[in-house]
């Protein structure tokens, strides 16, 4: 005869019941916080119409009135109760600055687009009324880079025009956002501030200053064919050597004047060629350079020696460690090259961030690399250990101010640049 299990004890049971209890409670505080997380989204959605004109001195000023009067409330103190009643007369009357509609057509330029560190950039900002009615005076700002750009528009009638004129700062390698252009409404203090978009940024491409170097001479390999390689292959065109035919042989490489004289079918060799593949990288870690001007210098060398290779029409990839750049024309590379920012550790060593960087490209034929006076030699010569014999490789280690040499560190070619009008002269000896 089966025993029946024993019926829970009343202490049991209560626990049960309390556990129970506590779930429920539970599931309705999480649905309750759900519905007022929804209704308040709901009420500043509906709201930010209003809330969003107030500025941070427009919410201080709120806050401190509301202060003010609880203070005056609680204790009876009429002075809290004139700050607070005249903080809020302050935010009433800045009501009346911020209505009223604008129609205008705003236009953005910069000329020129391009330009080189240090030459003269100017914008053109052009207001025009598109309404049927004067406007009143109003206000336009326009970011441009870091700083901030304001422009007093006075009343224009129907169709008319109001043009302003300012410089752009370009004494550094940037790429500089000028916009959106945006009218501001608002009183004197600044307590509401009601803004409307008028325009897109517009970027102006500040390059880096480069050196000019000799055609053929950047790219240190220039072929019409490829470059010959010691890889044995049975099909290309560089002729190495003949040897003994072997099942699995193309009959049009047999040598049938050979096989005929000596009795025994015989078969062309070649030695593999390759149209040659350079890629240009730079580490752009901040701690391995001595200073911005250092940096700065780097990266002249890598885009100075990036545009002559594209001008040789020889095959190119210039990476760093935050951007690959485009190297279709050389104006492409001086754009990306304006982006190129310092990077904070993105890898942990030269060598993983150059094998992370070049293991989706092709074989290079010589690998470029140009780094700073603080980056040791021993982590520069790491890069060859990841390319064939085929591949040479050359380093260019900027250090502002040093005299220019060229030594051999093992089988990498290391070249120190102390400014950058000595690069041409360097290349050349490289070459030789």
């Amino acid at each position: 005869m089966s025993e029946r299990a024993p019926a829970p004890s009343p202490p049991s049971q209560t626990r049960i019941a309390l556990r129970t209890v506590g779930r429920s409670l539970a599931a309705s505080a999480r649905s309750l916080g759900r519905r007022a997380g929804a209704a308040g989204r709901a009420v500043a959605t509906f709201a930010r119409p209003v809330t969003s004109v107030v500025s941070t001195a427009g919410r201080l000023v709120a806050g401190a009135a509301a202060a003010s009067l609880a203070i005056a409330w609680a204790f009876g103190w009429a002075e809290f109760a004139f700050l607070g009643f005249t903080l809020l007369a302050a935010l009433v009357v800045s009501v009346a600055f911020v209505f009223g509609r604008m129609h205008f057509r705003v236009a953005v330029e910069l000329q020129p687009a391009r330009v080189v560190a240090g030459e003269r950039a100017l914008g053109r900002l052009v207001v025009e009324n598109a309404g049927a009615k004067p406007t009143t005076p109003s206000r336009l700002e326009l970011p441009v880079g870091a700083g901030l750009a304001e422009f007093i528009v006075p009343s224009l009638p129907p169709r008319g025009e109001h043009e302003e004129l300012f410089a752009v700062p370009t004494n550094r390698r940037a790429v500089i956002v000028a916009g959106p252009a945006l009218s501001v409404r608002g009183d004197q203090l600044g307590l509401l501030r009601r803004t409307m978009r008028w325009s897109d940024p517009v970027e102006l491409f500040v390059h880096p200053v480069t050196a000019r170097l000799r055609p053929s001479a950047a790219g240190l390999v220039r072929d019409l064919e490829g470059e010959v390689t010691k890889t044995i292959t049975n099909s290309d065109i560089s002729f190495h050597a003949l040897r003994a035919y072997e099942p699995g042989d193309a009959l049009r490489n047999v040598h049938w004047r050979t096989s005929a004289r000596t009795g025994q079918l015989m078969v062309r060799q070649y030695e593999e060629t390759r149209r040659s593949q350079l890629i240009l990288v730079q580490p752009t870690a901040a701690e391995h350079y001595a200073s911005e001007e250092e940096f700065e210098l780097a990266v002249s060398v890598l885009a100075s020696i990036g545009v002559q290779v594209i001008r040789d029409a020889t095959r190119l990839a210039v990476v760093t460690e935050g951007l690959r750049l485009r190297t279709a024309t050389p104006t492409a590379l001086l754009d990306d090259s304006s982006r190129i920012e310092p990077a904070r550790g993105a890898f942990a060593t030269v060598r993983d961030f150059v094998r992370d960087a070049t293991k989706r490209l092709p074989a290079p034929s010589v690998v470029i690399a140009v780094a700073g006076s603080r980056l040791p030699i021993a982590d520069l010569r790491t890069i060859e250990t990841l390319f064939g014999a085929d591949t040479q490789t050359i380093a260019f280690r900027v250090e502002l101010g040093a005299s220019s040499r060229i030594t051999r560190v093992g089988d990498t070619t290391v070249v120190t640049v102390g400014e950058l009008s000595e690069l041409p002269r360097l290349v050349r000896r490289v070459r030789t």
